[in-house]
């Protein structure tokens, strides 16, 4: 890394923390007193909108979106690949609005958590797994029905770029009993803001939209599927976009 990457990485922090202090004080005193919507929009779309906006001038990471139109005009549950902080800043300002699973312990962050807190997102203590994962179904599924869209990260945590994380199925099972699709997203994200370290390079992310999904009846087995479903589409994007090798290439020494 060159030193004037680094500064222009330093200054990036610098003002992305300064601008997250000052906005969640000033949404302290203005926010409480709007309606949700236009409370998210306040709160989370217009410094989302920044973030990714002083990644693009700082940091030289643009973005360029495929599948706009496969976005359906109803709300439904967001399932997408989870590789750095950046698809965060983005989906949250693309769709809203919107309404995701985070830890618990965010909440007390000074400012920032609790500005999250006037979300409305749905926080779970990922030490009690079983609870989370009703917590899930039994707050997503009253979301939806209010018209806010859910982002699930079905990996759990950010993955390092280059490789795929298991899919959960509490995103396709909150779909299916609330008899909606889930929208899979795919990105690669992580090629240019990395899960580990402080260090960015510029390019171009890619961002994919596919269509919406639906579940071939109901059930655990119909969940099982759409989530094996939504899996591979999102393996075959991240492998059609580079983020992994070809299915027939073999691993470096391994005889064909």
């Amino acid at each position: 890394m060159s030193i004037l990457q680094a500064i222009r990485i330093f200054l990036f922090y610098l003002l992305l923390g300064t601008s997250s202090l000052l906005w969640c004080s000033l949404s302290f005193f203005i926010a409480p007193f709007l309606p949700f919507h236009k409370r998210y929009r306040f709160i989370n779309v217009y410094w989302c909108r920044f973030a990714v906006l002083l990644t693009r001038v700082m940091l030289g990471i643009h973005y360029k979106v495929s599948g706009a139109e496969n976005v359906p005009k109803q709300p439904c549950v967001i399932l997408s690949n989870h590789q750095s902080t950046w698809e965060t800043f983005f989906l949250s300002a693309y769709f809203s609005p919107l309404s995701q699973v985070l830890k618990r312990e965010l909440l007390y962050v000074p400012f920032f958590g609790w500005a999250m807190a006037m979300l409305r997102p749905i926080a779970i203590n990922r030490d009690n797994p079983k609870e989370a994962l009703r917590q899930v179904a039994s707050q997503g599924d009253e979301l939806l029905k209010q018209g806010v869209w859910v982002l699930i990260f079905p990996e759990g945590t950010r993955v390092p770029f280059g490789t795929v994380g298991k899919f959960s199925r509490g995103g396709t099972a909150l779909a299916v009993n609330a008899e909606l699709p889930v929208l899979p997203i795919a990105h690669n994200a992580g090629k240019y803001w990395p899960k580990a370290g402080w260090g960015k390079r510029a390019g171009t992310i890619e961002v994919v939209i596919g269509e919406p999904m639906y579940a071939n009846g109901t059930g655990p087995r119909a969940i099982a599927e759409l989530n094996d479903r939504a899996a591979a589409w999102n393996e075959a994007q991240q492998r059609a976009m580079g983020s992994l090798p070809p299915v027939d290439e073999k691993p470096q020494g391994q005889m064909a």
